[in-house]
């Protein structure tokens, strides 16, 4: 069983920064790949950043790269997303999710735990 606990959300004007965390507890977070979606009212959710359980590799979505950065720490059982240039089309519910393998996968279907979701809002 895996835990996760996302932080950081929060309101912020466009062209800020914001980064968000997400906390993994129960073990074995290591060896597991972990992801960044994000779900905007009315809209299907959609993955947003990924990376591989260990690896300088990082996947983007379109709409995100060069403003983005996910990173982890696997000392701390912690995965982050930097957000730089935050755009008012940036607002949604920000889930991280993690996957028993260690390599990404872009599709919902490919991740076995959630956290419960970080509200991120970006004004204009």
């Amino acid at each position: 069983q895996v835990h996760l606990v996302e932080s950081g959300g929060g309101l912020v004007q466009a062209g800020g920064s914001l980064t968000v965390s997400c906390a993994a507890s129960g073990g074995f977070f290591s060896i597991r790949a972990m992801a960044w979606f994000r779900q905007a009212p009315g809209k299907e959710r959609e993955f947003v950043a990924g990376i591989p359980s260990s690896g300088p590799e990082t996947y983007y979505a379109d709409s995100v790269k060069g403003r983005f950065t996910i990173s982890r720490d696997n000392a701390k059982n912690t995965v982050y997303l930097q957000m730089n240039s935050l755009k008012p089309e940036d607002t949604a519910v920000y889930y991280c999710a993690s996957r028993p393998y260690s390599n990404v996968r872009l599709g919902q279907g490919d991740f076995d735990y959630w956290g419960q979701g970080t509200q991120v809002t970006v004004s204009s």
